[in-house]
């Protein structure tokens, strides 16, 4: 059984069990986090839309963190002019733990 889910106007396809890293969510460590439904498969079986609306899936949030740091260098040819800048996203590392309909 797995699930699509929408976290951040992103989708994920999970499982029991599966470790994922969504954008920054505000919770704190061990706090538990539902996520919205898309798509649910059970045993080749796809629901969707009303069929899914009372389903859940719930996670346990495990880590507030950043990212590995990435630098942006931005320049302009023949006019000297060069802006070095790094940015670390901030992510929320959760397990999901139960997918029910």
């Amino acid at each position: 059984m797995y699930a699509i889910i929408e976290s951040g106007s992103k989708q994920y396809r999970v499982s029991e069990g599966d470790v994922l890293r969504v954008e920054k969510l505000d919770a704190n460590v061990g706090d538990a986090v539902d996520f919205k439904v898309v798509m649910i498969s059970d045993q080749g079986e796809i629901k969707t839309g009303a069929e899914v609306s009372s389903a859940a899936v719930r996670a346990t949030v495990q880590a507030q963190d950043k990212f590995k740091k990435i630098v942006v260098f931005k320049y302009k040819a023949k006019k000297n002019e060069r802006k070095k800048q790094g940015h670390r996203q901030p992510f929320t590392q959760v397990l999901i733990e139960k997918i029910t309909l």
